[in-house]
């Protein structure tokens, strides 16, 4: 099967979709022209470069270069995090949390599967390592997000509630335990919705782009379901521990509530 290339025009037609939707914006007055015109262009721009880097490592495969490429999308996704914020932690807290939890889950996780279940050699080869990094940690990354803004308002808007029950002799861990749960459970909620409606509702991009590219769709589908697998454990395991470091911090040694480590 060929593989059907496509041409700038091509690109042009399908970025005339964006156009529209900023001129609806505007006679709708959603005040998001700005921004979808701007997410445009970093789409573009973004892709563009990660085509032009990954040419280049594809050339000189090396894992201290991988390290390299590993360490810029992790200071990426963390910025990212804590910009996603509406009420950040003070001080190196606010990027911190995230930045120590991505590398918690997605690092470990991807390199699990590079080593153990896809067994490539070697293990940095960067067209295994770099496309399933970028998964992982893109979507952690959202579930951290949602986890700790959930978190850090909840715990605000609450602070009567949880000092109430630490003066009726609950420990922090009790007080504010339902609160760490429902945090947890929105930053899941992206990747269970996505693994709920797969192959029903939506193929999922990494399928897709394989299918498009050639491969017989069985061996694609045996890679997007693994692909899930590794996304939700990813998710998972960032969004607990984002979720744990950020309630911890929220108190003192002597398990009192401290909003001042909130800005």
């Amino acid at each position: 099967m060929n593989v059907i290339s496509l041409s700038t025009f091509d690109l042009s037609l399908a970025a005339l979709l964006l156009i529209v939707l900023a001129f609806l914006s505007i006679q709708l007055k959603l005040g998001m022209t700005l921004q979808i015109i701007v997410a445009g262009i970093r789409t573009t721009v973004q892709l563009l470069l990660v085509g032009l880097v990954l040419k280049a490592l594809f050339a000189h495969s090396h894992p201290w270069l991988l390290i390299l490429i590993a360490s810029i999308m992790l200071i990426a996704a963390s910025l990212e995090v804590m910009g996603r914020q509406k009420r950040k932690f003070a001080g190196w807290w606010s990027m911190g949390v995230g930045t120590i939890s991505m590398c918690i889950s997605s690092f470990t996780i991807t390199l699990f599967a590079l080593t153990i279940i896809i067994e490539n050699d070697p293990w940095y080869e960067p067209q295994y390592a770099i496309p399933l990094l970028g998964m992982i940690l893109g979507n952690t990354m959202t579930g951290i997000a949602v986890g700790l803004d959930r978190l850090t308002q909840a715990v605000w808007d609450q602070q009567m509630v949880i000092e109430a029950r630490l003066m009726l002799g609950q420990t922090c861990t009790n007080a504010i335990g339902n609160i760490r749960r429902d945090s947890i459970r929105g930053g899941l909620i992206p990747i269970i919705n996505a693994m709920t409606v797969a192959g029903l509702v939506s193929l999922p991009g990494m399928m897709t782009g394989q299918i498009l590219a050639g491969s017989p769709p069985l061996e694609a589908v045996k890679y997007q379901i693994l692909i899930m697998f590794l996304v939700a454990g990813g998710t998972g395991l960032g969004t607990i521990s984002a979720v744990w470091m950020g309630s911890r911090r929220l108190f003192d040694e002597r398990q009192r509530l401290c909003l001042d480590r909130l800005k």
